[in-house]
Parts: structure tokens; sequence; C-alpha cells
């Protein structure tokens, strides 16, 4: 989402960093780029005003100035303000996460048109069952949309999350009441109220969603905006907190090109916190707003927690023990191979992995070059598995007619297979000698929470 913001200002601190001084007008002179940079993000300029304010009372300070790292202290000072801007500090602590009353704890959905209630709402409901074990009820209000409560109930048989079966006829505020008494007899935890929405903001919406508030009385009240919307969804943001009173903010399609914008001044704008973000379509693509993550990752810093995080999801901690017993022992086959593929896969889109490395941004081009991308890594991952399990645990056995049938079997090239067992190879000495030195040295030869589903050979 932060792409250009950040390669804008990667650029601006490379030239702050590269100089031994630095005096007033030069920290003068990067708060005008950053000022420009932020404008053209398309965060508010209110927002834009007051952070270069701060940035700069801070950052001209003797103690800066005359530091042995001038450059990297302004970088720190920029830094700290994102994170204060985003929402960060004690009081951000305090916000993070949804606040659910006693049961049934409501939980409303209120945003435009398009912006991604319904699908936010599983995967709310998603996270609520599996990770904090709640039991959630569903129920939609939109009776204007064709087929939104359809939709909901589709999404419900999807994460296995109980939805309100619709009543012909019936209007919003008699549903809200009718999933609060379901929820009060049934013994349900929460119940996630998605309310219908609008192309644009009116007073007709405004009302019917103050009376579903009214009537379901809700321990979160959540706007959901597409990230993609820029200074649109700063002005809606400020209009639901002023007609109906929000609790939290929840960013949608983040994993888009959005500029980011909208995620550096919703906050400031409303004075609530941006609580979730959406990153993929899936179900389970739904992560807590971090302001230090986030920060870092708008100046380059990366997300090593939020990489962690995701390998944590789809790697097993008991099998990946077992795997990695067998790979210091020289075991290494084609098999673990395809399961790291997987694994990887699974944890999200390529590029946006890639991003959440330190200094990723700097090697743009390192990585465009080395032409390494989903597809690439899905390839890979058929040509192993169009192997049969005899090869895929002896090579050797791979020649030449062999190589053919399975480049036919995966729709790929007999060079591509040969690609894929030269790097299968590299693997194996590689992890032969992680055995000689260990488990530690196995440890610090791949990524932080990708043991053993570690990097792919085609990144290194």
């Amino acid at each position: 989402m932060f792409d250009g913001l950040t390669d804008r200002l990667s650029g601006i601190f490379d030239t702050l960093t590269r100089r031994g001084a630095l005096k007033e007008s030069d920290v003068d002179a990067a708060l005008a780029e950053i000022r420009t940079a932020l404008l053209e993000a398309d965060v508010a300029l209110e927002v834009v005003k007051n952070f270069i304010a701060a940035v700069r009372t801070e950052a001209v300070g003797q103690d800066v100035l005359r530091s042995v790292t001038p450059g990297q202290m302004v970088v720190k000072v920029v830094h700290d303000h994102l994170v204060e801007t985003l929402g960060g500090g004690e009081l951000g602590a305090a916000e993070a996460g949804l606040a659910l009353s006693s049961p049934p704890a409501a939980i409303l959905m209120v945003g435009l048109q398009g912006s991604g209630k319904t699908t936010t709402s599983a995967k709310i409901a998603l996270k609520l069952t599996k990770q904090e074990k709640k039991k959630v009820l569903m129920a939609s209000l939109d009776v204007y949309r064709p087929a939104a409560q359809q939709q909901l109930q589709q999404l419900g048989e999807r994460t296995d999350v109980p939805v309100m079966a619709p009543v012909m006829g019936e209007q919003p505020r008699a549903i809200a009441k009718r999933a609060m008494d379901t929820a009060r007899r049934e013994g349900y935890d929460a119940v996630i109220l998605d309310t219908a929405g609008r192309l644009h903001v009116d007073q007709e919406l405004m009302t019917e969603v103050a009376d579903v508030r009214d009537i379901a009385g809700p321990s979160e009240t959540l706007l959901v905006a597409d990230a993609m919307t820029g200074q649109d969804a700063v002005n809606l943001a400020r209009e639901f907190e002023h007609k109906v009173g929000i609790t939290g903010i929840v960013l949608t399609r983040v994993d888009g090109d959005a500029r980011g914008g909208a995620a550096l001044s919703m906050r400031a704008v409303t004075g609530k916190p941006i609580k979730l973000m959406g990153t993929g379509e899936g179900p389970e693509a739904l992560e807590a707003f971090s302001a230090e993550r986030i920060a870092g990752a708008i100046l380059g810093m990366g997300d090593v927690v939020g990489l962690v995080e995701r390998a944590k999801e789809v790697v097993d901690e008991e099998e990946a023990e077992k795997t990695a017993k067998r790979m210091m022992k020289g075991q290494f086959t084609l098999e673990d191979m395809a399961d790291q593929l997987k694994k990887l896969r699974q944890m999200g889109d390529l590029s946006g992995l890639l991003g959440m490395l330190p200094g990723a941004q700097k090697m743009k081009q390192q990585i465009a070059e080395a032409n390494v991308d989903d597809k690439t890594l899905a390839h890979q991952e058929a040509i192993i598995l169009s192997m049969t399990r005899r090869e895929r645990q002896n090579p050797k056995l791979l020649n030449g007619s062999r190589r053919r049938r399975i480049a036919e079997g995966s729709g790929t090239s007999v060079q591509e297979v040969n690609r894929v067992l030269k790097q299968f190879k590299q693997m194996s000495q590689m992890m032969k000698k992680a055995g000689k030195m260990g488990k530690r040295g196995l440890a610090g030869m791949m990524p932080p929470g990708m043991m053993p589903g570690g990097m792919p050979p085609g990144l290194r």
C-alpha cells in the first residue's frame, strides 16, 4: 500500500544519512520534500501540517544536529512521529484489539457500499471463533442490495459461522432486534451486524444506522473503509464519527496499490484507532493494525514481526521440528522442497512478503531481475508434484525421458525442470553443511519463523 511513499521517503533519507553533518537548512529542505511526498500519498493537508511542524521542532534541536549520526536521528524522529500519528504509544496499545462487553456483545459494521463490510464481517467472525474461541452469530441488515444477505450466508458456510436466516419483508431494525434476542436466548458471545451501505453518505443511511445502534447497544462500531479511496475515506470517517459515533476503523484492500494516505489521516482526523486491516481476499486475511510495524514499513525498515506471524499460521511447530531433524541428517528430499513452496504460497502474495523484509525497497531491482513471483513458485511446485513418489525420494532416477514427461505433466519446459533440480541440489548441499554446524547453524541460515519451511531456492 505504501510503495510510492516508501520510495520517496527512502530517497530523501538516503541523502540525509550520507552527510556527516547537518544544518538546519538541510533538515528544512528534507522536510519540504517529505511534505510533498505525504500530500502526493493522499494524506490530509491538516495532518501533514501538524506532522511536519512536530517533526521540525524536534529534528532541528541541538541534540539531533550535533549527534554522531544526525541523519539517522532525523529518521528516528520521523519514525516516532509516524507511530504517534498512526495511533501508537501507550494509548494505541490500550486501544488495540476488539473490546467486547458482556455477552452477547454486538459489533456494528458500518461504511459505504463496496467498502468490503460483508467480507470483513465474516473475517472478524472467523478471527473471534478460531483465535478467541467465541461463539459468534452474524446477521445481514442489508435488505437493499440484491443478494447481500445470501452473500453473508455463503461466507458463513465457508467460515463455519452461523448466520441469521433472512425473513421476507423484514426491515433492518427488526433484524437487529431479532438477532440480539436470538443471541441472548442461545448463548452467543458476540453478534456481528452487517449494515447496509450507500454509494455516498446520506441522511437516510445515517438515521438507519443510528437506530440499529440504539437497538443493539454495540460494544464496537467499526467503520469499514477502502484504503484505495484516499481523501474520501478521511471525509467518510469524519462523517460517521460525527453522526453515528465509531469506536474503530477497519481498512480494507491494504494489499492493493493505494497510496496509503487514508491510514495516516483517519486516526489523526477522527481520534479513533485503526484496529484491523484486510490484507487479501481469503477469509483469514485480516491482521491487527500495528502503528509501530506500519511506520517501519513506510520507512523501508520492513515488518519482520508480521512475516514471522504469517509463517506461524502455516507452519506446524511439531512437524517442523521433525523435518528439521531429518534435514540436519542430510535427508532433504524433493517432497520437503515442495512443502516449502506450498507453505510460502500459503503465506500470501510473494511481493507483499518480500516487502516485509528490511531494506526490500532498496533491492527492488535485484528482486525484479531474479524474476521470481507467485507464478514461478506455482510452476516449481507443479514440477515436483508431477514426479512419482519414488522420483521425489531419489532424484538420481530422473533421466532425460523422465524429465520430458515431468515437463509435459506440469505444463512447463525441460529447462525449468532442470532449474528446479539444480536448485534442489544447492539446497541439499546447504542442509548438509547446516547439519554439520548443528541446529543453531540451520536456524541462522534461514529467515526468522521460516524453519524448516525456509525461503525457496529461487529467492536466495
